[in-house]
């Protein structure tokens, strides 16, 4: 990978139940925001950078590693992709402390990485007071925290984030908004990130890939797409 390849390359489509997925973008080294309206094709195009969901067609290359090329016949298994994913729900291990659920990120750790250590994620991401808890007694903010904390152990080469201030309130909603911003700037791991609110995409985003339908209608600046 060279200095000015992009951190993501995705093309693909995909037969869905709603629309037929037609898309394609490059992401930029900060945060790609994949914006529109619900039922536009966003979590799909995640899904399938994740290995979660078979596009038809496609070609994917994250960090300079093709990870799908159906015409080369490549098709690299979710588990080898080092995609860190932060859902809407956090999806944490009831049965598993903080500090095992974030530890198990580690599991995916390739062994030539140069891995964050765990000392400096539990401080970014203030969650040292909440290591010997267990998600069901932490706040829907909290749990967001762990999510993300976990996503960055596995030495990820790119953040995958699915609305994950979906449910928050305003407060909480602020909170992780920071702490994006610091782990975007801060670790310099490119964000894929999906939302159709405007104040997150103004916020956060280097780049906008808006899309409608399966499609992607613009890419853009916050500025450029959502004025100022």
């Amino acid at each position: 990978m060279t200095d000015l390849a992009p951190p993501l390359s995705f093309r693909a489509t995909l037969n869905h139940e709603k629309f037929t997925l037609d898309a394609a973008f490059e992401g930029v080294p900060g945060l790609t925001a994949l914006f529109g309206p619900s039922g536009a094709g966003k979590t799909t195009v995640l899904d399938i950078i994740a290995g979660v969901r078979r596009p038809k067609t496609a070609r994917i290359v994250i960090a300079g590693h093709t990870v799908v090329d159906t015409d080369a016949g490549i098709y690299v298994p979710a588990h080898k992709r080092r995609t860190g994913l932060v859902f809407q729900d956090a999806q944490l291990f009831p049965h598993l402390t903080v500090e095992q659920n974030i530890k198990f990120g580690r599991w995916f750790t390739q062994p030539d990485s140069t891995a964050l250590s765990i000392a400096l994620v539990v401080d970014v991401l203030g969650i040292g007071d909440l290591l010997k808890r267990r998600p069901a007694k932490l706040s829907g903010g909290e749990r967001q925290r762990v999510a993300l904390a976990r996503a960055l152990l596995s030495s990820p080469r790119i953040l995958l984030m699915d609305e994950p201030l979906s449910g928050l309130d305003d407060a909480r909603r602020l909170e992780i908004m920071a702490l994006i911003e610091r782990v975007r700037d801060e670790f310099a791991i490119p964000i894929t990130y999906v939302t159709h609110t405007r104040e997150e995409v103004r916020r956060l985003a280097s780049r906008v890939v808006q899309m409608d339908a399966g499609r992607v209608v613009a890419i853009g600046t916050p500025a450029e797409l959502l004025g100022p």
